[in-house]
């Protein structure tokens, strides 16, 4: 019979391995989605692996890119924003923007915080592996 205290250990460390699982396992659903359809810009930076507070500015800095390159998103949609974690109440307009087009704006993109040109690399080496 083994220990109570190893038994302890190891039901600590399963607990620990489901949930690394499961984080990677909803990465790869959602890269995977961003390839297969148009999504947010600030999804593509979430699947691209940046932090969500980031994410936010970056979409917002290449939606500004969007519109001096004259680029019309592929979808416009009605939806309940949850960027920021919860329920929202109200509807936003969201526009879904391709893989593609994500690339041709990240390549126009030209960031001067760190963290954001951390973001725009990540988002190249995403957009690259389409």
């Amino acid at each position: 019979m083994t220990h109570l205290s190893i038994r302890r250990e190891r039901r600590t460390n399963r607990r620990t391995l489901r949930a690394e699982l499961r984080r990677r396992t909803a990465a790869g659903r959602l890269a995977s989605s961003c390839h297969r359809r148009p999504r947010s810009l600030a999804t593509v930076a979430v699947a691209a692996g940046v932090a969500k507070d980031t994410a936010a500015g970056v979409a917002n800095g290449l939606r500004s890119v969007a519109k001096r390159l004259a680029l019309a998103p592929a979808a416009t949609a009605r939806t309940r924003r949850t960027v920021a974690g919860g329920r929202a109440r109200r509807t936003h307009t969201v526009t879904r923007w391709t893989l593609a087009q994500v690339a041709r704006m990240v390549e126009a993109y030209r960031p001067r915080k760190p963290e954001y040109k951390a973001a725009a690399a990540r988002l190249v080496a995403f957009t690259a592996a389409a």
